[in-house]
């Protein structure tokens, strides 16, 4: 990303959050995660998993249609830059566990890298595999932790 840019900055981001759905009822899938990694410097649009009170509201906000895997259902906000969505390949995850086991960065829900990994090995599509070796990249450059040696007198 443009060091010049936060997270908190991009303009997706900024329409995510003034859409102001309750934190704690929403996750950026997608290829937000890689956004806010660093990982990738843009994206075209947001994917918004919702439950409860953020998919209630989300519902208000444009018309619902069909998501193209699933029986999911979403919104399409802002001529389709943010998409809200009301599960997220259910046939592999629970909204709410999907949800619950969020990565907060800059007070933003993510989806975990290893969750981001395995749904674009599933779909395989070119643009996945490419995203595919950024994150193996990325998680392979990470620093290991400290490695501790037990003392000797």
């Amino acid at each position: 990303m443009n060091t010049q840019l936060t997270l908190r900055q991009h303009p997706l981001i900024r329409a995510l959050t003034e859409l102001d759905l309750p934190v704690t009822d929403y996750v950026i899938a997608g290829s937000g995660p890689l956004l806010a990694h660093g990982i990738r410097d843009e994206v075209s649009d947001l994917d918004i998993v919702t439950r409860g009170p953020a998919w209630e509201l989300a519902q208000t906000m444009g018309p619902l249609s069909t998501a193209p895997w699933e029986d999911v259902q979403r919104v399409l906000l802002r001529r389709g830059h943010l998409e809200v969505l009301n599960g997220w390949f259910p046939s592999t995850w629970d909204v709410d566990e999907f949800i619950d086991n969020r990565v907060v960065i800059d007070d933003l829900p993510f989806a975990p890298l290893d969750r981001v990994l395995q749904w674009k090995r599933t779909l395989g599509r070119a643009k996945d595999l490419d995203d595919i070796d950024a994150i193996l990249r990325y998680l392979t450059r990470s620093p290991l932790p400290p490695t501790v040696h037990p003392s000797h007198p």
